[in-house]
């Protein structure tokens, strides 16, 4: 027993350079260091090594990084980085890898929730921590990911907020007025995603045929990946391959766009030598250049006020396609496949307070065949 009280045990896990390398293992009892000291020959025995004492969390967290970059999107690993070096290392850095707790996770979520992180921030540090300790687990650094043993805070869906098809009528009335009408025809008729309407080309865009595909998602540039000043922004190839789809347009769609094109064309005939053709997107500033994801939000709930409806979220223009085609009678797979959603699962689910209804129409459908 150690001057502090608490019990002690030492095993040889191998040699480095010549030299014995040894663990020490502590406990609260004889009867926990002994248990300990038992697991951590077992360990040994199959090859599996207690992390080196000298091997930090922050340490560690910086060379998975390293791994990590080559085999991920850009966008994608500035954050990993930014969550791992602003929020993990900063309070689990100095700590041993292989000391690492659920104790320790679990403060680090609190601390953050603490801090102001929204809980959807929060689940991220904690996957970032998970998907490296896995790697650690799978590299024979540690015994087990602790991050597992930890649940991370529940996020609170927002609530879902569709247009009425008055609603949305409302809406593109009031748009028409609008330099991006055709933006908000697009979003309501197809449930494009805010990024990926906005990443749309026109080399995407068959009129004729009636069709566009998502190739592309419009994203924000982090600031720490940024040359220069201001926001700077890339086109990323979607996640999944659901998402990469091709969507039939209805007619509406198709119309609004012939004119939105024609507006374009007098746009670039003004702005001269300024414009830049390279992005050839559909939705654009007054130079071809992207739109600002940003001003497009206010610019929307400025459109909301002046028409006179219930401020909600441009996101929410996807929710009201997806109801509109419920209530329309098509097949929840085919507004999976519209909509690309990864799983049919996550479709339902979304939509599971538009199934009432349609389940009282289904039943009264039902007396005709049954006389």
């Amino acid at each position: 027993m150690r001057s502090d009280g608490r019990w002690a045990a030492s095993l040889t896990v191998g040699y480095e350079g010549g030299r014995r390398i040894r663990r020490t293992l502590y406990g609260k009892t004889q009867a926990v260091v002994r248990e300990r000291l038992q697991q951590a020959r077992e360990d040994v025995r199959h090859g599996v090594a207690p992390a080196p004492q000298r091997l930090t969390v922050g340490d560690y967290l910086e060379a998975w990084l390293r791994d990590t970059e080559p085999n991920v999107r850009p966008l994608t690993f500035a954050s990993y980085a930014d969550l791992a070096r602003r929020h993990i290392i900063p309070r689990l850095g100095r700590i041993p890898l292989g000391k690492l707790t659920a104790q320790h996770v679990a403060d680090l979520l609190a601390d953050r929730l603490a801090f102001g992180l929204s809980t959807r921030s929060v689940q991220y540090v904690h996957a970032v921590l998970r998907q490296a300790l896995n790697q650690a687990v799978r590299r024979d650094l540690v015994v087990r990911n602790v991050a597992t043993l930890v649940d991370p805070p529940r996020v609170r869906r927002p609530e879902i907020r569709p247009l009425s098809p008055e609603q949305a009528r409302i809406l593109l009335t009031a748009s028409r007025v609008e330099r991006l009408e055709a933006l908000y025809t697009v979003a309501v008729a197809t449930g494009l995603r805010q990024g990926e309407a906005l990443g749309l080309r026109w080399s995407d865009v068959d009129l004729d045929a009636g069709i566009l595909r998502v190739n592309f998602s419009l994203q924000r540039v982090p600031k720490a990946k940024r040359v220069g000043k201001g926001p700077h922004y890339v086109l990323a190839e979607p996640k999944t391959a659901r998402s990469r789809r091709a969507i039939h347009l209805p007619a509406v769609v198709t119309a609004a766009l012939r004119e939105h094109r024609l507006r374009q064309v007098a746009e670039r005939l003004a702005a001269g030598a300024a414009w830049q053709e390279e992005w050839d997107l559909v939705f654009c500033s007054t130079i071809g250049t992207p739109c600002d994801s940003r001003n497009i939000a206010h610019q929307f709930q400025s459109l909301l006020d002046r028409a006179g409806l219930p401020r909600t979220r441009f996101h929410d223009l996807r929710h009201s396609a997806a109801t509109f085609m419920l209530a329309q009678g098509v097949p929840m797979r085919v507004i999976m496949e519209v909509l690309g959603h990864s799983q049919i699962a996550l479709t339902m689910n979304l939509y599971s307070h538009v199934m009432p209804s349609m389940q009282r129409d289904a039943a009264d459908r039902m007396d005709a065949p049954l006389g």
